[in-house]
């Protein structure tokens, strides 16, 4: 457990697995491993979605997952920055990390916040909803919040 807020445990967290990741001397190591859960709080998901690695973790609180991925390009002929997305899901919600080769890696927060897990939005359904088919145009609808 962290004595520091939240926030700055969490950015200490995604600096280290950064620095774990870009310390591997040896391109195949890294595309080896492999960590695709569920997982419980703290604990990495480590995956691809098309040409980009993936490491996704959650900090649970107030009953939500609050979710931190990074993402960078595995091939070496790339000059761009990884990338870090931050979101809080509730139970039941869906993250879709999408590469543009067309791949999607979708995570779902579970429970009570008690795991994060990888979903295939193809077989899923949630709360009676069925998910967009991929290659199709997104259907948005408005709510109040």
């Amino acid at each position: 457990m962290c004595s520091i807020s939240h926030y700055q445990c969490s950015k200490i967290a995604v600096v280290g697995a950064l620095a774990a990741f870009t310390s591997l001397n040896v391109p195949a190591v890294a595309d080896e491993l492999n960590n695709l859960g569920p997982v419980g709080p703290h604990q990495p998901i480590l995956t691809s979605v098309g040409s980009n690695r993936v490491i996704a973790f959650y900090l649970p609180g107030s009953n939500q997952c609050a979710v931190h991925a990074v993402t960078w390009d595995k091939t070496n002929d790339s000059e761009t920055s990884p990338v870090r997305i931050r979101i809080s899901l509730e139970p039941g919600q869906i993250i879709h990390i999408d590469s543009v080769e067309g791949d999607s890696l979708n995570l779902r927060c579970e429970g009570n916040a008690e795991s994060l897990a990888l979903v295939d939005t193809n077989n899923a359904v949630a709360f009676g909803i069925t998910t967009q088919p991929s290659q199709q145009p997104v259907q948005a609808s408005v709510s109040g919040f």
